[in-house]
């Protein structure tokens, strides 16, 4: 069929040509199926010359399309999308004639190998080192292959040029879409076709090829479900007024500046589903109380962006909980690890010393009614300032749209509570019916603890997400159209406008997923492996790297998702790996793995706390209505102090087997300290 269409468009676009200007001109196929000509030019004028070039682009269109069709035809030699030098790669030899069917033959540079055999069929696994001629005789059928491998060190630059893009440009899209059309270019390019073409052909494998199966996978059409129901979830239980609800019950225990800033930090912690929402609904309805009890706008801002991040990146159940499993499980899928990504996700949060620390340095503020550096010099303003000084601007309507509560709706909080604890309560009920094993439970040897690790472990987390993450919609969805809130159309749009909050989000997965599966083709993990192994590093400061590198690439874009997108495709199996290569274990690198696993995560959201074009940070300036830059001056220096404390005394230490109880104890311990010793009383 694809044949049949290809000399169809080739005969319209010969006759066409023919028609239109006077060439002694004599179309044919090679033996590729590629369309091209034989003729002879005359002096042509400026319609023929137009025409020329028409018939040149014909060229490139049809030669594209050959290409393609000759992906469609059924070959025998099976081999994978990209051929890395000095890398085994598989060779599958498939199919055959259906009678008399005859055991082929493999030559490789005219050297019969011998094949072995798999549930597939026969392969041979070999090693490209130069250019390479492959022959496959089966009956009657002969295939030769010429193979060009493609040199190691270019597997680096799709992701390498996604980040340069990334530093430059400030987004993070085009630059995801940069270094995928990067790659693909080198995969079509030493496959043996001209440059422009391997351009065109790249472009449309982005597409067809990585961005289709990374959508086609059921994990990740699991976590883009996911995301859209709590994104819908959150967006109605606001319209409905269950987060004012919440709020407004909180608020009015707030009735000096320390419970004030006790309160906001609170509603931080209770609204821990989404960073946006925290964001919001905290500094939107908290400011009008931290204004009368005379605490700054950059105090404010900072405990809103401080309680946003952290605690969304680290609960259970949030919208960013999809992201984490789906990178994770991309990272175990790759090195083989027996484990599930949740039992992952819940064994690295441990190391995650940036947002808990964070979390703590806030309290610890609070509680000593200290502040230093540019935000002590804000507080002194605030405190010396008449209640008309504050700043009475309005925020700008857009960035409440999809949160914005109608003036005659009643806050009641229990409309955000159910719905919450629906999905919090379902999804450890899915967890553990989904995992559940009577031989596990009926061990009398293992521990509470330990039975429900094994259990989780085993888990179905993506099923367990989806069925809590609907029933808290439906929960939703009830309780608002029962009390008349909304009617079921306006529920219903409010639904739909969540699901559009989480488009951002879905577009960055689905490319870093494309572009997880090229480096996996690509074979860049190797590459990364033998240069950290060449430069003779220690596993152990991997994790440490990791959580500099992925800060100053969050710091750059301003966005965590999009840092964890690029780095985390990279990072898990290049130190499973090193580890390998420095001789260690399983049992010992699964801790370094662990760290690490964090350490991305961890890194990103200090990058985004210091950067001035982060959305949640821009988004914490409006929401309080502080003024940015402000914001970003006193925000900073307690978000450095914080971050080089995790480094130093949490991540480094823990890496080498120092017991991470004792380095929490210890970072919280100097964090306090400074506080006492740089801090001014309020």
């Amino acid at each position: 069929m694809i044949e049949f269409q290809y000399k169809f468009y080739s005969i319209i676009i010969r006759n066409c040509i023919i028609n239109i200007i006077n060439l002694d001109a004599f179309f044919c196929s090679n033996t590729d199926g590629a369309l091209f000509i034989s003729h002879t030019v005359y002096p042509m004028n400026r319609k023929q010359f137009q025409a020329f070039i028409y018939l040149l682009i014909s060229f490139l269109f049809t030669s594209t399309i050959a290409g393609y069709a000759n992906d469609f035809k059924q070959e025998h030699l099976v081999l994978p999308p990209a051929i890395m030098k000095n890398i085994e790669t598989t060779i599958q030899i498939k199919g055959g004639h259906s009678s008399d069917f005859i055991e082929p033959i493999l030559l490789i540079n005219g050297i019969k190998k011998e094949l072995d055999s798999n549930e597939n069929g026969l392969f041979i696994k070999y090693t490209f080192s130069e250019k390479t001629e492959l022959q496959l005789i089966q009956q009657n059928h002969i295939e030769r292959r010429d193979i060009t491998p493609i040199p190691l060190w270019l597997s680096i630059l799709p992701p390498l040029i996604a980040i340069l893009m990334a530093l430059i440009t400030k987004e993070v899209f085009s630059s995801l879409f940069i270094g995928l059309l990067i790659g693909t270019t080198v995969i079509y390019k030493y496959s043996g076709i001209g440059f422009f073409v391997a351009i065109f052909k790249g472009a449309f494998a982005i597409i067809d090829t990585y961005l289709m199966q990374a959508l086609l996978s059921h994990e990740h059409l699991s976590i883009i479900i996911f995301s859209m129901l709590i994104g819908g979830m959150v967006t109605l239980i606001s319209l409905n007024g269950g987060m004012r609800g919440i709020v407004n019950i909180l608020s009015r225990y707030a009735n000096n500046r320390r419970s004030g800033q006790m309160i906001t930090y609170l509603m931080g912690l209770l609204i821990f589903f989404d960073d946006y929402a925290n964001t919001l609904v905290v500094g939107n309805t908290m400011r009008p109380v931290t204004d009368k009890l005379k605490i700054s706008r950059e105090k404010l801002a900072y405990l809103v962006d401080s309680t946003s991040a952290p605690i969304a990146a680290i609960a259970f159940i949030t919208t960013w909980i999809g992201a984490e499993l789906s990178y994770i499980q991309q990272g175990i899928a790759e090195i083989g690890l027996d484990a599930s990504a949740y039992s992952v996700f819940l064994q690295s949060l441990k190391y995650s010393f940036y947002p808990l620390l964070t979390l703590l340095f806030v309290p610890l503020l609070i509680w000593q009614k200290r502040d230093f550096g540019p935000m002590l010099k804000a507080e002194k303003q605030a405190i010396q300032a008449k209640p008309g000084d504050f700043d009475k601007k309005k925020r700008s309507p857009q960035i409440m749209k999809e949160l914005e509560l109608a003036d005659d709706v009643i806050p009641r909080w229990f409309n955000a509570a159910i719905p919450v604890l629906i999905v919090v309560i379902g999804t450890l009920a899915g967890l553990i019916y989904t995992g559940w094993d009577v031989n596990v439970w009926g061990n009398s040897s293992l521990n509470f603890t330990t039975k429900l690790s094994q259990t989780i472990g085993d888990a179905d987390v993506f099923n367990a997400l989806i069925w809590s993450s609907l029933a808290g919609v439906f929960a939703a969805l009830i309780l608002t159209t029962s009390q008349r809130i909304l009617n079921l159309k306006e529920s219903i749009e409010g639904l739909i406008n969540g699901f559009k909050t989480m488009f951002h989000a879905i577009l960055i997965l689905s490319l870093a997923w494309s572009l997880a599966l090229l480096t996996d083709h690509l074979h860049t993990a190797e590459f990364i492996t033998g240069l950290l192994t060449a430069i003779n590093i220690s596993p152990q400061f991997i994790p440490a790297l990791t959580f500099v590198f992925a800060a100053a690439i969050a710091f750059s874009t301003g966005s965590s998702w999009g840092t964890m997108a690029i780095i985390y495709p990279l990072i898990l199996p290049a130190i499973w790996k090193i580890g390998l290569e420095a001789g260690m274990n399983t049992e010992e690198i699964l801790p370094l793995f662990y760290n690490a696993v964090s350490c991305v995560l961890a890194g990103s959201v200090l990058g985004d706390h210091c950067s001035p074009i982060s959305d949640t940070t821009i988004l914490s300036s409006l929401a309080c209505s502080c003024n940015h830059i402000y914001h970003v001056r006193t925000q900073m220096p307690y978000a450095l102090l914080v971050g080089s404390t995790a480094v130093i005394v949490g991540t480094l230490p823990s890496a080498f087997g120092f017991p991470v109880i004792l380095s929490y104890l210890l970072a919280a311990g100097i964090l306090l300290a400074f506080i006492r010793l740089k801090g001014k009383l309020i």
